[in-house]
């Protein structure tokens, strides 16, 4: 890859290409608008699902039998925009979740940019990403993933801010970002706290859901996402840690046989 710069309560109902138990709230609804990715059709989405039907797509990375010092295996740096691109570091640390190994991001950025760390080579339609993050003591912190991304200045966002303890969704269209869900959430007490990122559909809607520390905090519905790479990212100046990032496609929450009849 190039060096690129860069709340109401709903109920779940029967999905055309997947199903979903759906409680959260629907933070906003925006008009039909392109944004530089294009809707697919309803033929592309099929084919889409299909291409993911294939084991390599579901992916466990916890960075232990990285050597240190360097990037992880497999993954890209970028940029939003004109900034000196962000360190990103195999190291090791005393409380990773999947000892010894974390990754590191540093982002000395004097504007706000998006510093992201691509898997190269993943492309999902309907992912499902988690990750561990964490913040030193007396460094900020603002990060999380990325996921539908087509290049350095096109793709979607959920950002965890562990210092303000709020939660936002962006969208990263032509380089510039639009705010699609905002939420403040009661972090736990623990050290390492837990980020999750779902595309679902539902009829004929899609919606992404983010979760944090196992708690979903934001449902935003979005006709726009579609096939792209997954990785992480650190937002304006951060430092923030990665660990046990997970990603696989999702297909249908369908059971496996049909309810009995009553």
């Amino acid at each position: 890859m190039m060096g690129i710069h860069v709340s109401h309560i709903g109920s779940g109902v029967v999905a055309t290409l997947g199903l979903l138990l759906l409680t959260g709230l629907v933070f906003v609804t925006e008009p039909s608008l392109s944004y530089g990715v294009q809707r697919e059709t309803q033929e592309e989405k099929a084919t889409n699902l299909k291409q993911q039907a294939k084991g390599g797509l579901f992916q466990q990375w916890s960075f232990d039998q990285e050597p240190r010092g360097g990037l992880p295996h497999g993954f890209v740096k970028a940029l939003s925009h004109e900034e000196p691109l962000a360190e990103w570091v195999v190291q090791g640390h005393p409380s990773a979740p999947s000892p010894p190994n974390v990754v590191a991001a540093l982002s000395n950025c004097r504007q706000l940019c998006y510093q992201v760390l691509l898997a190269e080579g993943m492309q999902y339609e309907y992912p499902d990403v988690s990750v561990r993050l964490h913040a030193p003591a007396g460094g900020g912190g603002s990060g999380g993933v990325v996921v539908g991304v087509r290049d350095a200045k096109n793709f979607y966002s959920a950002i965890v801010d562990l210092a303000t303890q709020q939660v936002r969704f962006i969208r990263l269209s032509s380089g510039v970002a639009t705010m699609l869900g905002q939420a403040t959430v009661n972090l736990k007490s623990v050290e390492w706290h837990t980020l999750r990122v779902q595309r679902n559909t539902i009829i004929s809607k899609d919606f992404i859901e983010v979760f944090v520390d196992g708690t979903l905090v934001l449902s935003v519905e979005d006709q726009t996402l579609g096939l792209g790479q997954v990785g992480f990212v650190v937002v304006g100046k951060s430092t923030m840690l990665f660990d046990s990032f997970h990603a696989v496609p999702l297909f249908s929450h369908r059971p496996l046989s049909s309810p009995p009849a009553y």
